[in-house]
This record gives C-alpha cells, sequence and structure tokens, in this order.
C-alpha cells in the first residue's frame, strides 16, 4: 500500500473498486482492526483505530467475502451471540425483520454447515445489519447470493445509509454497486486514483457512455497505454 488517503462521509454509500492486487481487501482488513497499519492515521466514526481499537470495532462490522460462521452453530445462535456479544437490547424483533427480508426465517434452526454459500452469506449480512453500526465494511458481499438476494441486499444497502451509517461495498460487480453506490474509492496497485461522488467520476471520466465500467477501465489503464488526457487525472484526488 502506498500511503492511501480517501474519506467517506456519512450517510453515503461508497464503492471500493480496482483490479485484482489492487489492495481493497487489505485496505478494508485494516479499516476494522485486522491488520495492523505500518503507518498514518486511521479514524473511523470519529473514533481512532490508533488509539482505540475498541471503540472502531465496536462501531463498525464486516462481512468478509467467505463469512467464518461458526458450523456448529444455528442461525438464530449466531444471532443471539452478536446480541449478547454487542450487549443489544430488544433486538428480537429486528431480527425477526431481517430474517424474513432475506429468507432466512425457516433456516433458524439450521446449523451454518448445513446452509448453502449463499444462505451463510445471509447470515452474516444479517449479523451485521442486527448491530446497527455506524459503519458498514462489506467485502464482495453479493457473492453466493441468488438475483432475489442481490436486490434485497441492494435496497437494505441503501436503507443503512438512510439511517446514518457509512457504507464501503467492495465488488467486482460493477454494473451492481452502480445501482446503489453514490461514492467511489478506486485503486490501482495500492494507490487511490479517484475519491469523491461517483457522479464526479462520471462526469470526468465517464466518457459517452456516463457509466462506472468506463470510468474503471480509463483510470485504471496502464501508463503506457493511456493517453496524456487520462494520465493526467491518474493521482490521488484530496
Amino acid at each position: 500500500m502506498n500511503s492511501i488517503s480517501f474519506d467517506v462521509p456519512a450517510g453515503r454509500v461508497a464503492a471500493l473498486v480496482g483490479p485484482n492486487g489492487a489492495g481493497k481487501t487489505t485496505t478494508i482488513r485494516t479499516l476494522c482492526g485486522i491488520l495492523s497499519p505500518t503507518a498514518g492515521e486511521l479514524n473511523i466514526a470519529d473514533a481512532s483505530l490508533n488509539n482505540d481499537p475498541l471503540e472502531v470495532k465496536r462501531r463498525t462490522a464486516y462481512v468478509p467475502d467467505d463469512p467464518p460462521l461458526f458450523d456448529s452453530l444455528t442461525v438464530d445462535d449466531h444471532l443471539r451471540f452478536v446480541a449478547s456479544a454487542y450487549r443489544l437490547s430488544e433486538w428480537e424483533t429486528y431480527a425477526d425483520e431481517l430474517c424474513e427480508r432475506f429468507d432466512l426465517t425457516e433456516k433458524r434452526h439450521t446449523i451454518a454447515s448445513g446452509l448453502s454459500r449463499g444462505m451463510r452469506q445471509k447470515v452474516a449480512i444479517v449479523c451485521a445489519y442486527l448491530r446497527r453500526p455506524d459503519v458498514l465494511l462489506l467485502d464482495e458481499p453479493m457473492t453466493g447470493l441468488d438475483p432475489p438476494s442481490i436486490r434485497r441486499f441492494k435496497e437494505t444497502v441503501r436503507e443503512q445509509a438512510d439511517r446514518g451509517a457509512t457504507v464501503l461495498v467492495s465488488s467486482h460487480l460493477l454494473l451492481l454497486v452502480e445501482d446503489v453506490c453514490d461514492h467511489l474509492v478506486l485503486m490501482r496497485r495500492g494507490e487511490v486514483l479517484f475519491h469523491g461522488p461517483l457522479q464526479q467520476a462520471r462526469e470526468q471520466f465517464g466518457g459517452d457512455t456516463n457509466s462506472l465500467e468506463e470510468v474503471f477501465f480509463r483510470l485504471t489503464a496502464e501508463p503506457e497505454s493511456t493517453s496524456d488526457e487520462f494520465t493526467s487525472h491518474a493521482d490521488p484526488l484530496t
């Protein structure tokens, strides 16, 4: 990583995109405290990861691309575990609503080892939502989800932002994240090439299509194959 710097305002859904090896997963794991930064300052929801990592973990929820559920626990056990670990009160009604929306109601007494890949992903998303965190860090959260679940996921992500949460979604599915994201963080080889409103990126780099896909390919093109016009814009924005 090359001294990256970016910010995402509260109430926004940001797409964290970039080619393989850009540093997206490393960035998310560092933000949630799994990896330790070698230098710099990380502030998340008004808490410093450097000075108060436990507070950062209390305010954030992380969903990896392959959630490590407890194989011998049921879906209900996972919900109760999260509620107990984070000292949630009056969480049961919200848990019922989330399970209903993600079609988990009939699976609540099924142990995790008996769930499909997509069902495990939905359990992790529901557990993250249950806490109503200030920041949601989602690394390829749509992996394994079927089309109805993807639609529900996009709806609920927007709802999380509407209640004031900051959401960072890492994904290679540009067309899907474009539907729900209003902010963009674009990386290549450990550098942030752009961060800011998605509409600004479209206007500057979207070309005739005005699409996130066009922004992606223009900014991540290797310097030797890129015209001077676009090379001049490949510096991190602050």
